[in-house]
């Protein structure tokens, strides 16, 4: 499932402010944020554990995490 926006690919789960704020700081696509450590995702605006988890669990289902 993914957000309304023409250019993004992350769960809608995460919350419009969520993906707001990936969106800005140039994550549009799930894949991408393996390059992203959750801290550093955390500190942006509108992005809170909620979201984190979700993401977290999204990526886990590809086989895929965040960086370390």
């Amino acid at each position: 499932m993914t957000t309304d926006g023409p250019d993004s690919e992350l769960p809608r789960a995460i919350g419009r402010p969520a993906t707001r704020a990936l969106t800005t700081a140039g994550y549009t696509r799930l894949e991408q944020l393996t390059e992203a450590r959750e801290a550093d995702l955390l500190a942006l605006h509108g992005v809170g554990p909620k979201a984190i988890r979700i993401l977290r669990e999204e990526l886990a289902a590809k086989d895929l995490a965040f960086r370390e």
